[in-house]
């Protein structure tokens, strides 16, 4: 069995879903387990539905029954129509209730959001029927997604590892491809929930690893990880193998292909992650694995985070002191910010938080046991590579950023040792991220490849290759 999941870009139209439908014919002998998003930006038009239904009172589902009953003719699916058509009538229902009583819970939410997967599981489950392909739609909940009642991001409990198998793999044996709802779950009281961030990646890890799946593929828009952000660095190319934690790590500092939450299944069993594209499925894509065989670069991907604000807490206090750092962290949490890296000395700490923040009153508090510093406008430029060869690492780290004029700020190295992160101004970050790139990846004759080489080379090589 393999589990292939297709986010929303990948089923936005009819076109999309017979392209979907042609890649998982290649793979019908493995049998698949398909989980599906909603289509396009359905997710979007329910919110922008329910938000009119609160404010004005008005109900309308148009943008959102158009789509779906385009999509059908466009598929040549007359009876699939009827099938649908239930869940628009409740889904109208459902937003004629918030007009009246003029509220959305978060239960309520929920449920309303759930459309989006509930619809479109239907109209791909009838197309590859209408291909000879016995396919059958499934909600979540009724192949043993079971979730808690956090409303929003729910967690499933853990009896799903055990139902979710005894469900599906019947059906797998039997030649049924399954085609089920990514993203959202019931609670034991039978309310609908979500998964939160990463929800829909995390119901296709979920089965994969309750499964023991040989593997679980996740199909999204991009080439699979990339040395870096393509719109920073033109050249950047997909990374064939990472490790769990190399994702991870990669997630939290800004890539945006797969949740840390959504692996957590696969690591837990072992069980392979593969990220391909949709939109090219030729692309080898890139395999998570548990380790790693084989390292022939140093650096497996470089990513950055802008509008970050870092924060430098000084007192002598800390000299040979116990319960400084514990009054400290304490103060964040009481103003309930989470801290993203962390560096400390005897008498310091410098770390970083999201700069959504209003610091006034954290600063406050602090300034009772302590000198602090607020700057806002930083970023964090953070490399994830082999823990075998860091000092390699920071050493032309450091010196790429010297010849180009960055300024260093801050230096964090994760707990898992593959992620090295430092801070830099904001306008400095893009420039930081090409000229790493260029040193880790595509060293050009005498460009920063550990060679001490003038800083008007390396500017000159980032310059030309950031217009290429």
């Amino acid at each position: 069995m393999i589990v292939m999941k297709f986010g929303g870009s990948s089923v936005a139209n009819a076109e999309r879903i017979r392209h979907v439908a042609e890649i998982v014919k290649t793979q019908v002998f493995r049998k698949p387990v398909l989980v599906l998003s909603a289509m396009g930006d359905t997710t979007d038009h329910l919110l922008e539905a329910a938000d009119g239904a609160l404010k004005n009172g008005v109900v309308s589902i148009d943008l959102i029954k158009k789509l779906h009953l385009k999509t059908v003719k466009d598929l040549k699916l007359g009876a699939a129509a009827k099938d649908i058509a239930p869940l628009l009538d409740e889904l109208a229902q459902l937003l004629a209730g918030i007009a009246l009583i003029r509220e959305l819970t978060p239960r309520t939410k929920d449920y309303l959001v759930s459309f989006g997967e509930r619809l479109s599981v239907r109209i791909a489950a009838a197309y590859f029927n209408s291909l000879r392909i016995k396919a059958q739609a499934f909600d979540a909940w009724d192949l043993g997604f079971v979730s808690d009642s956090n409303f929003g991001s729910a967690e499933l409990i853990k009896e799903s590892w055990n139902l979710i198998p005894e469900k599906l793999i019947p059906l797998t044996d039997a030649g049924v491809l399954p085609v089920v709802t990514g993203f959202i779950a019931q609670d034991v009281n039978s309310n609908i929930t979500t998964l939160g961030r990463g929800g829909s990646d995390l119901s296709a890890t979920m089965i994969a690893a309750a499964c023991k799946a040989e593997e679980a593929q996740v199909w999204k828009d991009v080439d699979g990880i990339l040395t870096a952000d393509p719109r920073l660095v033109k050249n950047a190319r997909p990374v064939e193998t990472v490790t769990y934690e190399e994702a991870s790590e990669l997630a939290y500092f800004g890539a945006q292909v797969l949740h840390p939450r959504a692996m957590q299944p696969c690591i837990k069993t072992g069980t392979p992650v593969l990220v391909k594209n949709s939109y090219n499925p030729e692309a080898p894509g890139t395999r998570i694995l548990s380790t790693l065989e084989k390292r022939h670069l140093p650096v497996r991907a470089i990513t950055s985070r802008k509008n970050v604000t870092l924060v430098d807490i000084v007192s002598t206090r800390m000299l040979g002191q116990f319960g400084f750092l514990e009054e400290v962290f304490s103060a964040f949490a009481r103003h309930q910010l989470s801290v993203d890296m962390v560096a400390t000395s005897e008498v310091s700490i410098s770390l970083t938080l999201d700069a959504v923040h209003d610091l006034t009153s954290l600063k406050k508090d602090l300034s009772r046991i302590a000198n602090v510093d607020i700057r806002a406008g930083k970023a964090i430029v953070t490399i994830i590579g082999d823990v075998q060869r860091s000092s390699e690492i920071l050493a032309r780290s450091f010196r790429t950023c010297e010849l180009i004029g960055a300024q260093v700020q801050m230096v964090s190295q994760g707990a898992s040792k593959v992620n090295i992160s430092f801070i830099v101004n904001d306008t400095e970050a893009g420039e930081v991220v090409k000229a790493l790139h260029i040193d880790f990846f595509d060293p050009a004759p005498g460009v920063v490849s550990g060679n001490t080489v003038s800083a008007a080379k390396v500017s000159g090589a980032v310059s030309t290759r950031s217009k290429s």
